[in-house]
């Protein structure tokens, strides 16, 4: 069989379609890089929108990937020039919450807002939830069993709930007979308490008194040797009984 041969010149379809993605790569990579580069005030514009737009907190991992052309340190300083702007008195207010950052209504307007979201307010957390999510934020990661010593009252119900909302999650078994689930609390439960991390928990003591109960129930926290990982079934189980 004769060989076959391209025209001089010619190119494989094949190879043509290759080079031309490696050439549409190149140029855009020139055309990023040629860019011009935005001003402070354009930025951090951008920035705010960005921010205001989201329905949650946007890290700065986040937003230095929305703006892949800006260098780290000048979106930092338009971020901390936007976080000045709103320390101005006014109805919104620039937060860090869950790692990351959010524009929500000032904490004293809320009841204004609620106004606006009355339906909302069915929703809200019973006392009992309110008392069961204290202890698993203090004491995480804790059983079940561990959040009823606590409190004095069966919890499996307030569980099924705090879960349904996604305030809580099971992050592990214990390392005793049953092996019983362990709780923990969630990116979501920062978020809606507006808290940046755990470390923004008001102090054990003041918890301690509001609930009545004594201070070292609440910090008495489970061994990390007696920690076991979630199987993956477990996990995948949202129906599943609390135990």
């Amino acid at each position: 069989m004769a060989d076959e041969k391209l025209p001089d010149g010619g190119m494989a379809e094949g190879q043509e379609g290759e080079e031309g993605q490696l050439g549409q790569a190149g140029q855009d990579g020139a055309d990023r890089e040629s860019m011009p580069k935005r001003g402070a005030a354009e930025l951090k514009a951008i920035l705010e929108a960005l921010i205001f737009a989201s329905p949650e907190p946007l890290t700065l991992k986040a937003l230095g990937k929305l703006l892949d052309n800006e260098p780290k340190e000048d979106v930092q300083a338009a971020l901390a020039e936007l976080k000045q702007d709103y320390e101005r008195p006014g109805g919104l207010q620039l937060v860090e919450i869950a790692g990351g950052y959010q524009i929500v209504t000032r904490q004293d307007l809320h009841d204004w807002v609620r106004r606006l979201f009355h339906e909302r307010t069915t929703q809200k957390l019973t006392v009992q939830g309110l008392e069961t999510l204290a202890v698993i934020a203090y004491r995480q990661p804790i059983t079940a069993l561990e959040i009823t010593e606590v409190r004095g009252v069966n919890t499996s119900g307030v569980l099924n709930t705090l879960l349904e909302r996604h305030l809580i999650k099971i992050v592990g078994r214990k390392q005793v007979v049953g092996r019983p689930f362990l709780y923990a609390t969630t990116r979501e439960f920062l978020i809606r308490f507006g808290l940046n991390d755990l470390s923004d928990l008001p102090k054990v003591e003041d918890m301690a008194e509001a609930l009545g109960l004594e201070a070292p129930l609440l910090v008495e926290q489970t061994p990390s040797e007696e920690q076991l990982p979630l199987e993956e079934p477990d996990a995948e189980e949202p129906g599943e009984s609390v135990h």
